[in-house]
């Protein structure tokens, strides 16, 4: 169950490229959008993971990332105002 609507769920066209050629990494990607959507914010320092906690309860940005070996790291990022999701590469912020 999610802790917050996601809004619209968006992503690069780089994770949708390789999402679309790669089963292993579409599954990553599956994953870890229920995980964000739960609050678990994944591969964050403390004071990240306490600053979305925040946000949950007083609005703002929300913003996870996701590792797993062999597979390019993965930012999920929602807007403060709930109206979208956005899985992105870190480099294409």
């Amino acid at each position: 169950m999610s802790k917050f609507s996601m809004g619209r769920l968006l992503m690069t066209r780089g994770v949708n490229d390789r999402v679309a050629d790669d089963v292993e990494f579409a599954e990553f990607v599956s994953r870890n959008l229920t995980r964000h959507a739960k609050g678990d914010w994944g591969d964050l320092c403390p004071e990240d993971k306490a600053a979305n906690n925040r946000a949950l309860i007083h609005g703002g940005r929300l913003l996870s990332a996701y590792e797993k070996d062999g597979l390019p790291k993965v930012w999920i990022i929602t807007e403060a105002d709930r109206s979208a999701t956005t899985i992105l590469f870190p480099e294409e912020y």
